[in-house]
């Protein structure tokens, strides 16, 4: 007897995805709503743009009074904060060094690099760089969160960065690869250390991060 298949099993196609414009905004806690202010509308020049203040969270529907507020980018993004009336700010991840995450913001130039960074230094914050990533250009520094932060001026053309992409998939896999290798033996007792990449492409770091 041949079975028959219901139209019921038969699996609804799923819709292509949306295009992806751009980013909207990326949301960090904010230990004090007019510090963070300061920082990023008077030192960096970032126009605050919009406000939400509520005693409820809208996705969760738990209690946790909040002002959310957000400051524009050039290309209309924003960079958002919430300040949840208690002072604190966001404790660091205890697993994970200081400088691995981080927002970058693109500028223009390096000329414009570097008076963001004379900028920075005359309000006091600490900046490191300018770092050459060959690609681009960088400084590095803390918002007053705890946020650490990077000032991008690119290098690279659009067709520098194409042909970056065509080889960005197989080198990925490769790493894909050899961390499943890595697994293994560190399962087998076989190694004890972090997987190191198959290649070094900035070696005039001696071995320093650069990220």
């Amino acid at each position: 007897m041949n079975a028959s298949i219901s139209p019921m099993n038969v699996p609804t196609p799923l819709p292509p995805p949306a295009p992806v414009q751009q980013l909207h905004h990326y949301a960090y806690r904010a230990k004090d709503a007019e510090e963070t202010r300061h920082f990023y509308e008077d030192i960096l020049g970032l126009p605050l743009y919009h406000i939400i203040q509520s005693d409820y969270v809208p996705s969760t529907g738990e209690y946790c009074p909040y002002t959310h507020f957000f400051f524009r980018l050039q290309d209309g993004s924003f960079i958002a904060f919430f300040d949840l009336g208690d002072d604190e700010a966001a404790l660091p991840s205890p697993n994970t060094p200081l400088w691995v995450n981080h927002i970058s913001f693109r500028v223009n130039t390096e000329a414009e690099l570097e008076a963001m960074k004379a900028r920075l230094q005359a309000d006091g914050v600490e900046v490191l760089g300018v770092t050459d990533h060959h690609i681009f250009k960088s400084i590095y520094f803390f918002d007053p969160n705890g946020v650490r932060l990077e000032l991008t001026a690119q290098l690279a053309d659009e067709f520098e960065m194409l042909k970056e992409s065509k080889t960005a998939h197989a080198r990925l896999a490769e790493w894909t690869t050899r961390k499943q290798q890595w697994r293994k033996d560190k399962a087998a007792g076989q190694t004890a250390g972090a997987l190191k990449p198959q290649q070094n492409d900035r070696p005039e770091f001696g071995g320093k991060s650069t990220a």
